[in-house]
């Protein structure tokens, strides 16, 4: 059984505005093993960049180390965002219609890993996913001012 820490961060400017997220993998000694960022789009507000960070993070997680190793791993995302924590962990409901359905993709997701946990840390300890979805923000937004 493999144990893997994956810090999420998901940021818009604007919310709704351009969003983009960071992920940071962590093994069982606390080093880091791979960081990803990506630019989601234009219109995303930050509740949604939040949960879809957490998507592309257990996605991932299958391209990087197989779907049979995801079956034998133990899994604790951890995140700022209070309210997505919440929701996944069952104790606030999933009012907006925009996250629900990205609400069941991690669902259904999380049944492809042994175990999947979600945890709330303060946004320092999210300093690296921050700092990776702030960079894809902003090379992003330099990318399109020289067009």
């Amino acid at each position: 059984m493999k144990k893997i820490t994956i810090y999420t961060d998901g940021g818009s400017r604007g919310n709704p505005g351009p969003s983009a997220i960071g992920v940071v993998y962590v093994n069982e000694k606390n080093q880091t093993i791979k960081e990803c960022s990506e630019y989601l789009g234009d219109k995303l507000t930050n509740n949604e960049a939040e949960y879809m960070a957490v998507i592309f993070a257990l996605k991932k997680f299958k391209a990087l180390f197989g779907k049979e190793m995801a079956k034998k791993s133990e899994v604790e995302v951890k995140s700022d965002s209070e309210l997505m924590v919440k929701q996944l962990n069952g104790e606030f409901k999933v009012i907006n219609g925009n996250i629900q359905p990205l609400f069941l993709d991690i669902w259904n997701l999380k049944t492809d890993f042994l175990k999947v946990k979600f945890k709330q840390i303060p946004r320092e300890k999210n300093k690296d996913a921050d700092r990776l979805a702030n960079e894809a923000l902003d090379t992003k937004s330099k990318t399109q001012s020289l067009l």
